[in-house]
């Protein structure tokens, strides 16, 4: 009976032995695992905080790259603008110069045909300065010359073809040609004293220049024979 005691007791002892040594197993375990979890949340913290510092930069580099981005876009968008203005300006040159060839060509689309009958008017003129003679048939054909040009004189003003005729007119340059000078005291220097050739000219623009003689000042022609006369005594006396 005391055998059977003392098994118990030792069974006993035993189990007791166990259970401590598996409260110290889940000691250690639980230990563990608070440890490990302490780790975790210390991980996760440190996680976290990468994270977050990864996130700042990623922000900031974002920023810097949208701030880049906006300066080259605004960039582009200046030299688009400045393309598109001088583009039209370009077009509007493009357009003033077409419409000024248009009424170039309008107005002065007779020119080379207006000259051409220019010649036929200086026959016909010619012809009548020349018939002097009083037979009736001279006459007549002078009389039909002279409705001719007064037919071509109404055509002309239809579409703005003038005649310059500047006898005793002062000599302008733009509109007259100088065949000769001719000295004069009835008129002023620089006056149109004859006209070999008429001038025209189609809507204000000059197609054929005057031909004419221009008077001179008799003093200055004197003036400028005087070093002539002295070089002639010069060479008799020598």
């Amino acid at each position: 009976m005391s055998n059977k005691q003392s098994g118990t007791e030792e069974k006993s002892d035993s189990e007791l032995i166990d259970e401590v040594l598996e409260q110290a197993d889940e000691n250690e375990i639980s230990e563990a695992e608070e440890s490990g979890v302490d780790e975790t949340l210390e991980v996760e913290n440190v996680e976290s905080e990468v994270e977050v510092e990864q996130d700042d930069q990623v922000e900031e580099v974002s920023l810097e790259q949208l701030h880049k981005q906006l300066k080259q876009a605004e960039k582009k968008a200046e030299e688009n603008w400045d393309k598109a203005l001088r583009v039209q300006a370009e077009m509007e040159n493009l357009k003033r110069r077409t419409q000024k060839d248009l009424e170039n060509a309008h107005k002065y689309g007779l020119e080379k045909f207006a000259k051409e009958l220019l010649s036929v008017i200086d026959s016909l003129e010619l012809g009548i300065q020349a018939s002097t003679s009083d037979n009736p048939e001279v006459i007549a054909l002078k009389q039909g010359s002279e409705l001719t040009i007064k037919q071509f004189e109404s055509v002309f003003a239809k579409f703005n073809i003038e005649a310059i005729d500047p006898a005793g007119q002062a000599f302008n340059p733009e509109l007259h040609q100088a065949m000769t000078m001719q000295p004069s005291t009835d008129v002023e220097p620089n006056t149109v004293l004859n006209v070999f050739q008429k001038g025209y000219i189609l809507n204000g623009r000059l197609i054929r220049p005057a031909m004419v003689v221009v008077s001179q000042a008799v003093k200055a022609v004197e003036s400028s024979d005087k070093p002539e006369d002295d070089s002639r005594n010069l060479d008799e006396q020598a």
